[in-house]
């Protein structure tokens, strides 16, 4: 019983990607069989920032694309939804198509916790109507709290690159989500 409860924390764990230091002091309660855990637990964040890795490497390699509306075509360009639903798609995850749709997908996170691979949305041209209207996939956040990410823009840098959360965009912010851990082929929306 005790293995079973120590098992489903960790599991609400790996899921929040909380610090694997919070579980670890709960843990030894549990003496042995906390060791072991401790080994998986730290063995699945280790694999979940890993693909998150992956994902945002993945994201970079598409820099300089172009912006092209509606696409999902890397080889004719993309949009920014068409851009993370490409990158999504190599994966083996399945996204939703427009920015709009993303709305109520993963789990809310606060810029200050943002971690590579997350996703970040944002307004349209309208920063006062809190509708999605373009997306981007978070790349780092420095010891600062500067949020880096990549997106596929149809502004003055036209096409796939990496911003900073600052400015426009941060006036337009509307949240960041995190859809990761998640196993391959996982459906969202």
């Amino acid at each position: 019983m005790r293995y079973f409860i120590v098992s489903v924390f960790i599991a609400i764990l790996s899921f929040f990607r909380l610090p694997v230091k919070a579980a670890k002091k709960t843990m030894t309660k549990f003496g042995h069989t906390a060791i072991i855990l401790k080994n998986y637990t730290d063995s699945l964040s280790y694999q979940v920032d890993t693909v998150a890795r992956q994902f945002v490497d993945y994201a970079k390699t598409l820099i300089g694309t172009p912006y092209v509306w509606g696409s999902v075509n890397p080889k004719v360009g993309v949009d920014c939804s068409g851009f993370v639903n490409y990158v999504s798609h190599h994966f083996g995850i399945s996204v939703p198509r427009t920015s709009a749709q993303f709305t109520h997908l993963g789990i809310d996170v606060k810029p200050e916790g943002a971690m590579p691979g997350d996703l970040i949305l944002f307004t349209g041209s309208n920063a006062k109507k809190k509708v999605v209207g373009h997306m981007g996939i978070v790349t780092e956040e420095d010891p600062d709290g500067h949020v880096s990410f990549i997106h596929s823009s149809s502004g003055h840098k036209r096409g796939v690159h990496i911003s900073e959360l600052r400015g426009y965009y941060k006036t337009h912010l509307v949240k960041i989500i995190r859809i990761f851990p998640l196993a391959p082929s996982m459906v969202l929306g």
